[in-house]
């Protein structure tokens, strides 16, 4: 498994939201200067975030984006797999006999990223060496 641009920077951009105080939205122009992204490809990523109900557009001069649910409440997972699709670590036709041990890897996989939720990533971020880019 191999998280793509759209996941990692998906994540970016909500980190981003979430280090902000929830009620002030901020332009994807904003986000996308102070993670170095291009503004184009997170409009690409905004939509499916809004569609699963992970963040509100507000519309006006003053307008962008905020988080639609706390930031305690959203998890790696949820951003994830709404932009990745479903988790998959081989292929399903893969007759190895090895199934059990595919399923394993995946839900402890599944289970790490429910268990971290943007707060958590926020809390990383603050711990970090200072700077207010975020990688993943």
């Amino acid at each position: 498994m191999k998280i793509s641009t759209k996941g990692r920077y998906g994540l970016m951009l909500m980190v981003d939201l979430a280090a902000g105080d929830g009620k002030t939205p901020t332009s994807l122009k904003t986000v996308a200067e102070r993670q170095s992204l291009s503004e184009h490809y997170l409009e690409q990523l905004i939509a499916p975030l809004r569609n699963a109900g992970l963040v509100k557009s507000i519309r006006g001069a003053y307008g962008g984006y905020i988080l639609a649910r706390p930031k305690t409440e959203i998890t790696v997972k949820d951003i994830i797999l709404t932009l990745e699709g479903p988790l998959t670590l081989v292929d399903q036709d893969v007759e190895d006999g090895l199934d059990e041990l595919w399923d394993r890897l995946r839900q402890a996989i599944l289970s790490v990223m429910e268990s971290v939720t943007l707060q958590d990533l926020v809390d990383m971020k603050h711990r970090s060496e200072g700077t207010y880019m975020f990688y993943i």
